[in-house]
């Protein structure tokens, strides 16, 4: 059934199926990182093979998302979202039930590419059936519900952990696709207004042209980087947080809800200074960072403190919400008569970028100190400031405006 021709309180009940569907792919990444440890010990296998399976996820999800709009506006979005539904299902169970961790491993790279088709579909689905003032309504609602994934989810995953085991989580991944699925195949339906045939080679032509954008690059860029100095946690605090400072899974849930918090008032705080010019803003929260990760060395040397750490990530997770914040309204603005193709570009970009920033990130020695932990945000913003510099430059001179000009 095609939800245009739906009642109004069907199509009511498939919005509110679609809020319930957006927050997956945060509870998709971030409900078992309070399990790494144990998954580690249960699985007798390294710290970085654990950390591998988060990377395997944001590489699949990441590349697939440079396809998955053009194929879904070929063939639809309601049957594939009832397929990548079931193989989430499935592949959870694997995972729950599976001892290998190469298995494991593979499976991710499945969910990534399940998860990517839900999503793409889904960020279509207000597009797709609503007009413009609709759309701005629901949109607005899109990245506050979004947000909610990452913040719950390692809340639930520490009590899931403890409580149970980590395969716990991903019975309730299943469970949580099981809901979606049924609920799709009763109360969803297909919203695509038309069908386009993929055209590879045209969706390649735009991409090669966007790329040229070097605003658009660098953007991108900042945003992989961005979202990676959030991962430097959720990559090594859990090992950290269990191993060397002895507190529990459920104290993992909620150090990454804390800072799962902390990236959400960072996005807050740039909607706020929305007309404060965009140059300055964004070279202080930089250089902010940057400095509050200095001086989280310097004490680092003499303390190690799991309080110190966390006020000092707080407030570095702020600056970085705040940055891709900007830069992501920035980005949306460069093409908007090809908004959904440099959208896709853009979403997988970053979650390859992020990808490799985690194997960086578990592949660069042993964490078990503070001082260690700061040197891994060195590692990620260092890289992140020397690009926004550069695209500040050039935004400046693309606007013909001083670097500093207010």
């Amino acid at each position: 059934m095609h939800l245009k021709t739906a009642s109004a309180k069907r199509k009511k009940y498939a919005t509110i199926l679609t809020f319930l569907t957006v927050p997956l792919s945060g509870f998709m990444t971030d409900v078992y990182l309070p399990s790494f440890p144990s998954m580690a010990e249960n699985l007798d296998v390294s710290e970085r093979s654990i950390q591998l399976t988060l990377t395997c996820f944001f590489l699949s999800y990441g590349v697939v998302q440079l396809f998955v709009g053009g194929i879904l506006d070929s063939i639809g979005r309601y049957k594939p979202v009832l397929l990548s539904l079931l193989v989430l299902v499935v592949s959870s169970l694997g995972i729950a039930f599976t001892k290998d961790v190469f298995v494991i491993c593979l499976l991710r790279i499945v969910q990534g590419v399940g998860t990517s088709f839900i999503v793409v579909a889904k960020r279509a689905y207000f597009v797709d059936l609503y007009n413009n003032v609709q759309r701005k309504n629901f949109l607005s609602y899109f990245t506050i519900v979004w947000s909610c994934g990452p913040i719950i989810a390692p809340f639930l995953g520490g009590y899931l952990e403890s409580l149970f085991s980590w395969q716990a989580n991903f019975f309730f991944l299943a469970i949580y696709a099981t809901v979606l699925f049924f609920g799709e195949l009763f109360i969803g339906g297909e919203t695509i207004r038309n069908f386009k045939k993929f055209n590879l080679r045209k969706t390649a032509l735009l991409y090669t042209v966007m790329l040229k954008n070097k605003g658009f690059l660098s953007g991108i860029l900042i945003l992989g980087l961005a979202y990676s100095v959030v991962m430097v946690f959720n990559i090594a605090g859990p090992f950290l947080v269990e191993h060397h400072f002895n507190f529990t899974p459920v104290v993992i849930g909620y150090c990454t809800l804390i800072l799962g918090l902390s990236w959400m008032l960072g996005g807050i705080i740039s909607k706020k200074m929305v007309h404060y010019a965009f140059n300055p803003k964004i070279l202080f929260f930089t250089a902010f960072q940057l400095v509050l990760i200095g001086v989280l060395i310097g004490l680092g040397i003499q303390y190690d403190n799991l309080f110190l750490l966390m006020g000092f990530a707080f407030i570095i997770h702020i600056c970085s919400g705040f940055v891709f914040t900007n830069y992501f309204t920035n980005n949306m603005l460069f093409f908007p008569s090809n908004a959904g193709i440099s959208g896709g570009l853009m979403g997988g970009l970053l979650y390859i970028i992020t990808s490799i920033s985690s194997y960086v990130i578990s592949s660069s020695g042993t964490i078990v100190s503070t001082f260690d932990m700061s040197l891994r945000y060195l590692l990620i913003a260092l890289p992140l400031a020397l690009v926004i510099f550069f695209a500040v430059r050039y935004r400046s001179k693309r606007l013909k405006k001083p670097l500093l000009h207010v």
